[in-house]
């Protein structure tokens, strides 16, 4: 009984404190937001290793605390929700500075983590009251794909079997997915339901899911939980899937088809996915967000020319962060908001891998971004939030250069590879192409020659000193500074 009291009194006092900062400004609840292969664990692992390292050589000269001195330091501590894991930082960190470097291992599941940054205040009121100052960040980690179920909410499982459909009937998708929908189409959906049929369908449906993501490269992937299920692998939650030309029923029968009918059983697994899934997901992880950071992979679709898939793949993008950001709130924040209902004030649209082309193209990539998030940037200007484009790269894994090709001095960038097949790695020289500064054309995917390389991480990098980065300075400038003045 005392340690219920205890751990109630606990959350009492980390509720206090959290409004309190709030009331003061000193909380920031920052949304990191990309789909997989977007760089979004790396991100996180870099942020975290700058400030807890400034002052260790770390390159912040674009971060105005630390260039003008009243950056003290920073650290993690513990974070306010406990029945979530903490975000891994120790076990990222290491995969990227081991003797044979790798990557972080990807986002599965959802994970906090929370710093303190002490700094001395200048500028505010908080100077007259206090030597040093505390800015609490929390940024909470999950799988990109989960976000784009949050569009669902919104929707009947009519309306999203229509919208899935003209999706599965469009390229590139199609070719995969007529022997599916050709199947499912066979089925008399108010006869009784055939539990196994329905789980086999779903597994051909969680395929064209993968196929769709990790073989074409498509970002739209609904539900998003299908193939990162996390800890509902295997429940029948995640045993349902579209039904085609549901139009085409008549109306009434629909809304009266008992749940033991194929329909009704489809239709009420949509509903318990969203009630006890997307839904539960949202009010937890979504309602007090303060900053956000829109990290997108703009290089990955330029090498689809091969295959003429490369228009699709950023359509789909396009498309993808549209319905992301759909799912944010986002305004000014007064007093009011911070304490009982924050909304996003700022928003950073960062194009990553920007150590993956040479520096010169790191301007088409803001423009191409720029470009592909056009309308969302529209709409959201209405609210008058303050947005910005990077390129960056959270964590730096080739060196520039210049060499002689045909009697002249071109940019080229280096950085070790793993080739296909091979148990050694090699360091290649290479340059990998000019980035285009719009969409590109359908003409361009036949003439252009971009060569994007998965490099591995940098050999050599140390714990405890500061990764090498691109820009990352200028993303704590834009997403924390001013509240550290």
């Amino acid at each position: 009984m005392a340690m219920i009291k205890k751990q109630r009194l606990d959350k009492l006092k980390n509720k206090a404190s959290e409004l309190l900062n709030r009331s003061l400004d000193q909380h920031i609840n920052l949304a990191v937001t990309g789909l997989s292969r977007s760089g979004k664990t790396a991100f996180i692992t870099s942020l975290v290793n700058q400030l807890i390292n400034e002052g260790h050589g770390s390159r912040l000269s674009f971060f105005d605390p630390v260039h003008h001195g009243n950056f003290i330091a920073a650290k993690r501590v513990p974070q306010k929700n406990l029945s979530i894991p903490r975000f891994d930082y120790d076990k990222a960190i290491s995969s990227l500075t081991s003797d044979i470097p790798s990557w972080p291992e990807p986002t599965h599941g959802i994970s906090e983590l929370r710093l303190a940054i002490r700094y001395q205040p200048k500028k505010s009121l908080l100077k007259y009251a206090t030597d040093m100052a505390t800015l609490t960040l929390d940024i909470t980690d999950y799988p990109g794909e989960w976000l784009l179920d949050l569009p669902m909410l919104n929707q009947t499982y009519e309306q999203w079997s229509e919208q899935t459909q003209v999706l599965l009937s469009a390229a590139p998708r199609d070719k995969h997915s007529q022997e599916f929908l050709v199947k499912v189409g066979q089925i008399d959906p108010f006869g009784a339901v055939d539990e196994e049929l329905l789980a086999q369908l779903s597994k051909e449906y969680t395929k064209l899911l993968h196929t769709f993501r990790y073989e074409l490269g498509l970002s739209v992937i609904q539900p998003g939980r299908f193939i990162l299920p996390a800890e509902l692998a295997g429940a029948p939650i995640l045993e349902f899937f579209p039904f085609p030309n549901l139009n085409t029923i008549d109306g009434n029968d629909y809304q009266n088809a008992s749940d033991d009918s194929f329909i009704g059983m489809l239709r009420s697994r949509y509903i318990e996915y969203k009630e006890q899934v997307v839904k539960v997901f949202y009010q937890q992880h979504f309602l007090r967000f303060d900053r956000q950071i829109v990290l997108a992979d703009c290089l990955t679709p330029l090498n689809a020319c091969s295959d003429n898939s490369g228009s699709e793949s950023f359509a789909d993008l396009q498309l993808a962060i549209d319905m992301i950001l759909e799912s944010y709130s986002y305004g000014k924040s007064g007093l009011f908001s911070r304490l009982f209902s924050p909304k996003i004030d700022k928003l950073l649209f960062a194009a990553t891998k920007a150590d993956h082309v040479t520096a010169e193209q790191h301007g088409p990539m803001v423009s191409l971004l720029d470009q592909l998030i056009y309308q969302s940037k529209h709409k959201l200007n209405y609210e008058a939030i303050e947005m910005k484009t990077l390129a960056i790269a959270a964590v730096k894994s080739t060196t520039s250069g210049k060499t002689l090709h045909k009697g002249q001095r071109i940019s080229v960038i280096q950085g070790n590879t793993l080739p296909k097949g091979q148990e050694s790695t090699a360091k290649i020289t290479l340059f990998p192409g000019a980035v285009p500064e719009k969409l590109p054309e359908k003409n361009y995917w036949q003439q252009s020659a971009f060569n994007f390389i998965n490099f591995l991480p940098i050999t050599g990098m140390e714990k405890h000193e500061p990764l090498p980065h691109i820009r990352m300075d200028q993303v704590l400038q834009f997403l924390l500074a001013d509240k550290m003045i």
